[in-house]
């Protein structure tokens, strides 16, 4: 007896792995039904998706695909990874924010940063997969109510936000998955509204940032905090270290010394004697009682 079927954020249950769900689900739909299928990003995995449960559909784009709102102000602060919780209090602090939209990699994170919010006098809450539907509801309620400045979210959460004039998201660690960067971003500027959506790249994520910016087709602009720089401890710095070490002529004299002598004194190995009846030394065997 139903007549509606509605598959939303289609392209996250996917990503997800819920094609066999969705299809099981379908199975047990009568023939006769409407579809309506929503979906943030319409790769060609969704196209296979909806051409297997639609018939003649029209479709519907509010905007192109992977893209972003044009009133939504879009910038990179590259800094250092262990000074991102210090980035963000300062910028709520000194910006007297009072609705801030944060998301993370992992749930740990969420609850870590969240804590150290709480701690710097930022009222905050985090919500994520583990948390129960009562504790997200009631965080989401909060927020929107402005009884707290702050909530951190995973990428779980992103797509079922919906806040009305959100004015600032920051990305606190960009999603392995550039296309995820769409949705987060979306959650501001949304019908028509301003927005800001701020991204703290350390080093480690540049690459990430390069692959977003490949989905979005526009170079995003970056700056950097005085105080707050980057520091890549990474391989150009060891390489640098070992060079150095290679060129010094006593160090290198001074190891090839000690090895050719620690060769050199090493007793060579005894071969064992082709008669099992004599030791190395020629002489006979003593019988042993067993």
């Amino acid at each position: 007896r139903i007549d509606v079927l509605i598959l939303d954020e289609a392209d996250r249950m996917l990503d997800m792995g819920f094609v066999r769900d969705i299809n099981k689900i379908i199975s047990y739909m009568p023939t006769k039904r409407q579809n309506l299928l929503f979906s943030a990003t319409f790769s060609s995995e969704i196209k296979r998706l909806a051409s297997g449960i639609l018939r003649n559909p029209i479709s519907v784009e509010a905007a192109p695909q992977n893209s972003t709102a044009d009133k939504v102000s879009q910038k990179v602060y590259t800094v250092d990874k262990g000074k991102k919780t210090e980035v963000v209090i300062n910028l709520i602090k000194d910006g007297n924010w009072s609705q801030v939209l944060i998301f993370t990699r992992t749930k740990h994170g969420a609850n870590k940063l969240t804590e150290k919010l709480v701690k710097a006098g930022v009222s905050a809450a985090a919500i994520h997969g583990n948390k129960s539907q009562g504790a997200r509801t009631k965080a989401l309620a909060n927020f929107k109510s402005n009884s707290i400045r702050v909530l951190v979210a995973t990428d779980i959460a992103a797509r079922g936000i919906d806040i009305p004039l959100l004015p600032h998201v920051i990305n606190f660690e960009l999603p392995n998955v550039p296309e995820d960067c769409v949705p987060r971003i979306g959650r501001t500027g949304r019908a028509g509204a301003k927005g800001e959506a701020i991204s703290l790249v350390c080093s480690e994520e540049t690459e990430y940032q390069k692959e977003i910016e490949k989905i979005l087709k526009q170079k995003l602009k970056t700056e950097v905090i005085e105080g707050y720089e980057p520091k890549d401890t990474a391989g150009p710095k060891r390489a640098a270290t070992q060079k150095k070490k290679s060129g010094n002529g006593k160090k290198k004299g001074v190891g090839a010394t000690h090895r050719g002598a620690a060769e050199g004194t090493r007793k060579p190995k005894r071969e064992r004697p082709s008669d099992p009846s004599r030791r190395s030394d020629g002489a006979p065997r003593k019988n042993r009682r067993r």
